[in-house]
């Protein structure tokens, strides 16, 4: 096969928080001339129309669990993705392989090494992953999204950010709006598919529990379980507030962009996001992680002035009311906040590792 069309390989478990990197990096490899495949699990077929280039999917599995047949299940599922992914990369003979974390990352990128291609994972955490430790000893390179905890091989890591997607670019243009004294108060509210359960339970009584002057200035966007939409939305109207509630909303970055305050999980795209659009954040890591990868995150961008970490343990209405008040009456507290978050986002971040990856194919 011609190098030309000899396609980069990217690999990532089928979340959001694995895909939307990927995603961001195929754009830049695709305007820089490169063609790129995608290989994942079978979770993504309303987006593989999305990506610019073929998608396969593998199946993988965790060789952890609770007892010996899930351990017995996992590993034959890690073998049978090795022998997928052999087919696949001999079919296509990528020039690079790119792991974007998530178990359908370790059968591409163990086939890819062993094979001598030149191999780099992406960890978008500030704590390395269990697929991608498994992966980090037998690649070329690793980036990160974030400066590492615990990094055993300094000498081939590269801090490139987290890439994100266009709209989020978009949404990084605009200013932080002005909280002026008495108009509107927006605030988003959203915490990913593990966590909105409990934003739906906190965050609605909380906002019910601000002084009336405040309550009825806000305006409030939150994302819910299907299951929990008319009862959130149903709690805002009673209590005069004005809220949008939906399970899904498709332009999450804008709406970002347009809030004074936002109250989410920690996940990696999350504060990536908003450090890249500079919007002051409350954020509750998921708690119970193996690897506690959101309190992590969190630490970052608290580190730099541009969040404030409430621990589920501590995540009640009230405190969560006496949280807002607090900032809402400090305008320049939350412009402060916005300031520090921005100070460590990577807008370019995906050509960052699109640079790197393109450095370890070029010629000698």
């Amino acid at each position: 096969m011609p190098d030309e069309k000899r396609p980069i390989l990217l690999a990532a478990g089928g979340t959001g928080g694995h895909l939307f990197p990927a995603e961001a990096l195929a754009e830049v490899l695709t305007q820089r001339g490169q063609q790129v495949a995608l290989v994942t699990d079978t979770r993504v077929d309303a987006w593989v129309a999305r990506f610019p280039g073929d998608v396969y999917t593998l199946t993988a599995g965790t060789v952890t669990g609770s007892g010996l047949w899930s351990k017995v299940r996992g590993t034959l599922r890690l073998v049978r993705g090795v022998f997928q992914a052999s087919g696949i990369i001999g079919q296509i003979k990528p020039k690079a392989i790119v792991g974007f974390g998530g178990y359908p990352t370790v059968p591409p990128v163990l086939v890819g090494s062993m094979k001598g291609i030149p191999t780099i994972i992406h960890e978008g955490n500030a704590v390395m992953g269990r697929a991608n430790r498994f992966l980090a000893p037998r690649v070329t390179r690793i980036a990160t999204g974030f400066p590492l905890k615990h990094n055993a091989f300094p000498d081939k890591t590269e801090l490139t950010g987290n890439p994100v997607r266009k709209p989020v670019l978009r949404a990084a243009e605009k200013a932080y709006p002005a909280l002026e004294e008495g108009g509107e108060i927006r605030i988003l509210a959203f915490g990913g598919s593990q966590g909105a359960r409990v934003m739906s339970d906190v965050v609605p009584n909380a906002l019910h529990n601000l002084p009336e002057e405040l309550r009825t200035r806000l305006r409030v966007t939150q994302q819910a379980r299907d299951e929990d939409v008319f009862r959130v939305q149903t709690s805002y109207t009673k209590h005069g507030i004005k809220a949008e509630v939906a399970a899904f909303f498709s332009d999450l970055p804008s709406r970002m962009a347009e809030s004074h305050l936002v109250i989410a999980r920690a996940g990696a795209s999350t504060v990536s996001e908003l450090s890249v659009i500079g919007r002051p954040g409350i954020l509750v890591p998921l708690p119970g992680a193996l690897d506690q990868d959101q309190a992590s995150n969190a630490e970052v961008i608290s580190a730099a002035g541009g969040a404030i970490i409430m621990p589920q343990s501590q995540f009640s209405p009230n405190h969560l009311a006496d949280l807002v008040a607090e900032l809402v009456n400090e305008p320049g507290k939350l412009e402060r906040m916005a300031q520090g978050a921005r100070s460590i986002g990577v807008a370019d971040a995906a050509s960052r590792l699109a640079s790197e990856v393109l450095s370890m194919i070029a010629p000698a």
